[in-house]
């Protein structure tokens, strides 16, 4: 298989993986601290991984070397969980992933600044019907609050997560030197661990891990092992054979994947009227994959 389709066969089980953390995160955002929660799914994420690294690539002494790279790495992916959940109090995980879905804009902006990846004329355009169908499930497909840039507290939150994101993913192609993905996500979940652990500490320790509602422990565990720790190594393995607007390009199926999530978990569907905005983004998708010429 050609290492482009490696790269979108990654990335189409980050979009599904991803969108479960939308759902479970707001049953739980209200029940623990974003920086509790988030500290201990990186913890957690770091022991799975480091038990990939043992047992398939193993650990290389050159991939110690400038561990600044993964300070770097670590404190944008925990600003934009921390930012997420704390989102997510108050915003329903359809529009919340809508937000998500506004990161292939930036990520293009950012893959031209720092690797200079030029944006294709159909690409631009592809971006901008995702763009635009973001928004409409952004505003609940309300013209009045569209008109007047009505948004919610959560999705204005979570939206500066989402720049961090967008960076991340650049930035993942111009700091690696050569390391293999899984090596590369153990040294930036260590390192957001531990800037985690640094400014949460107070939360880690004021939460009652042992009281905790089973709910949370779904949340955590979800997010650690699916959303963290596999998304981890499927983002960095695409980033390093897709340009950064195309690796963003699958969270447009976010809101889609979202749906089926609610849909499961017997929380129900959006509105119809909702749902065009989602159709956007599909397109948008299907129009950045064509692009691969």
């Amino acid at each position: 298989m050609r290492p482009d389709l490696k790269g979108h066969l990654a990335m189409l089980t980050f979009s599904a993986l991803v969108a479960g953390s939308f759902s479970l995160g707001s049953m739980s955002a209200n029940l623990i601290s974003p920086a509790a929660l988030n500290a201990a799914r990186f913890i957690i994420a770091a022991m799975v991984i480091a038990v990939a690294v043992v047992t398939t690539t193993g650990f290389h002494r050159e991939a110690a070397r400038a561990p600044w790279r993964y300070l770097v790495l670590g404190a944008l992916f925990a600003v934009y969980f921390v930012l997420m959940f704390e989102g997510l109090k108050t915003a329903p995980p359809v529009s919340a992933s809508a937000v998500f879905t506004l990161t292939p804009v930036m990520a293009a902006g950012f893959g031209w600044l720092l690797l200079g990846q030029i944006t294709t004329p159909r690409m631009a355009f592809a971006l901008a019907i995702g763009a635009g169908g973001s928004l409409w499930v952004i505003f609940r497909a309300d013209l009045e609050a569209l008109r007047n840039f009505e948004i919610g507290r959560g999705e204005a939150v979570f939206f500066v997560g989402c720049i961090s994101h967008a960076l991340y993913t650049p930035m993942v192609r111009k700091l690696n030197r050569g390391e293999p993905a899984v090596v590369f996500t153990l040294g930036t979940l260590l390192a957001g661990a531990a800037l985690l652990l640094i400014y949460g500490w107070r939360d880690v320790l004021g939460t009652d891990w042992v009281e905790l509602p089973s709910i949370v422990w779904i949340a955590i565990f979800y997010v650690a092992v699916a959303a963290s720790s596999a998304t981890f190594v499927l983002l960095q393995f695409a980033s390093l054979r897709l340009p950064s607007a195309k690796v963003m390009a699958y969270t447009y199926l976010t809101p889609s994947w979202v749906i089926l999530w609610e849909i499961a978990l017997g929380n129900g569907a959006p509105p119809l009227a909702v749902l065009a905005g989602v159709l956007l983004t599909i397109i948008a998708l299907y129009l950045l994959l064509r692009d691969d010429g």
